[in-house]
């Protein structure tokens, strides 16, 4: 079963930077809407970013102008760039992928935590 893969996540202080990275075990066909989400402790999991094959992007109101969607259309992959980073940023970040025929994909997650 095709699974998503994140890496880049890790403990750093306010202020800082991190990227997370996401890949494909095996190859998704049709590919559409790549996105990011996080899920904080005791919250219910909610967008970060997305951006489509046109690259055309969208991002939460908590995260414009630090965060940065891009992804590589050839290796299928999509990255969260993040900058300025606050405590409340702390949650486990997944990635997804949704395709053409509307189905989605999700990785295990990759902890982000960010020490004030």
């Amino acid at each position: 079963q095709v699974q998503l893969v994140e890496s880049g996540g890790g403990l750093v202080q306010a202020g800082e930077s991190l990227r997370l990275s996401c890949a494909p075990s095996a190859s998704i066909l049709l590919v559409n809407t790549m996105g990011w989400y996080r899920q904080a402790p005791g919250k219910q999991r909610e967008l970060v970013a997305t951006i489509t094959t046109g690259g055309s992007t969208n991002y939460a109101d908590s995260v414009k102008g630090r965060f940065t969607i891009s992804r590589d259309n050839a290796k299928k992959m999509v990255f969260l760039q993040m900058n300025s980073l606050k405590p409340e940023d702390t949650a486990v970040y997944y990635c997804n992928f949704a395709t053409l025929g509307h189905r989605h994909y999700w990785g295990q997650g990759t902890q982000v935590t960010v020490s004030s």
